[in-house]
């Protein structure tokens, strides 16, 4: 058993896993996962709830973690974070009406800047707007509701590499940590008093991981720092 978080550090820890089977069997398994690293204790005690409101947590010895999780087309996605609330959202990269579909649910100025951006990767920058929307309003507790596709993201950087202030949204952080081929992956977190990191961790699955290219190309966990 290893406890995560390093002191001084507000980190955001990731875990993917591919399910042949049910989706929600690995995902309860990823979330005790994601509980024993970071609450301290055996995966067996780790209890898998959801407070009032519907916000997914974990617990155990008397302590409770706020976590977050997603899946697409068998695959799981849990992120869970010590320092307060976290937001996960995972989508598969696939063909769509990009600039139709912004115009009709996105803030008119990402519209415009969707609509600008060359065809061939419009596809990506719609879902990366979109998995940040979800992931906002996930670890804002509010999902979508009350306007939340209208809600500004920070305009996708291309890596995704950094979680960054989500304008108009004091303590409120996003970024897309690498998802795996084909996947599109967004964090979020709100409370953050400061800088955010991401750490992908190993996830479990029918192959007993399923990691990111950056994941498989270099030794765990691999470190994102937001600004």
């Amino acid at each position: 058993m290893n406890q995560l978080p390093v002191p001084g550090r507000d980190t955001v820890y990731v875990w993917t896993g591919r399910a042949d089977g049910d989706q929600r069997v690995l995902a309860r398994r990823l979330l005790r996962r994601a509980g024993g690293a970071l609450l301290g204790r055996p995966e067996a005690e780790i209890g898998v709830g959801r407070a009032p409101g519907g916000r997914p947590e974990v617990y155990a010895g008397g302590r409770t973690l706020p976590v977050g999780v997603s899946h697409a087309g068998g695959v799981v996605v849990v992120a869970a974070r010590a320092g307060g609330p976290v937001g996960v959202d995972v989508e598969r990269r696939r063909p769509l009406p990009a600039v139709s579909l912004a115009r009709r649910w996105y803030d008119p100025d990402e519209a415009a800047w969707l609509a600008a951006r060359a065809e061939a990767g419009r596809d990506l920058d719609f879902l990366r707007l979109w998995t940040a929307k979800e992931a906002v309003g996930k670890a804002l507790g509010v999902g979508l509701r009350d306007g939340g596709l209208r809600r500004r993201m920070p305009v996708p950087d291309g890596g995704g590499e950094l979680l960054r202030p989500v304008p108009g949204c004091a303590g409120v952080r996003v970024g897309h940590p690498a998802g795996g081929p084909g996947l599109v992956l967004a964090v979020a977190v709100a409370g953050a008093a400061g800088p955010v990191e991401v750490a992908l961790e190993q996830g479990a699955g029918h192959d007993a991981a399923s990691r990111s290219a950056e994941v498989a190309r270099t030794s765990l966990p691999v470190v994102v720092r937001g600004n």
